[in-house]
């Protein structure tokens, strides 16, 4: 009787282990999902409007170039 009580209680044992272990894979592959960078961690891109307006900001191009090539990019 002794001896098959032992075997019962081993496998329950066994089995709690088990699911603790599966528990904490799952959760920390679970948590560790959430660090991936997505695309709403990266800035946005610059249009060609944008560049053309820092280049006219910095002195690069004319009033007369920015012009000609706002027209350019918008049509």
């Amino acid at each position: 009787m002794f001896h098959s009580f032992f075997w019962n209680g081993m496998w329950f044992g066994w089995i709690f282990w088990i699911i603790i272990i599966v528990l904490i894979v799952w959760a920390v592959s679970n948590g560790s999902s959430r660090h991936h960078p997505t695309v709403q961690n990266f800035p946005p891109q610059e249009t060609p409007l944008d560049i053309l307006k820092r280049r006219y900001a910095k002195g690069e191009i004319t009033k007369e170039q920015f012009d000609q090539m706002k027209r350019d990019i918008e049509s």
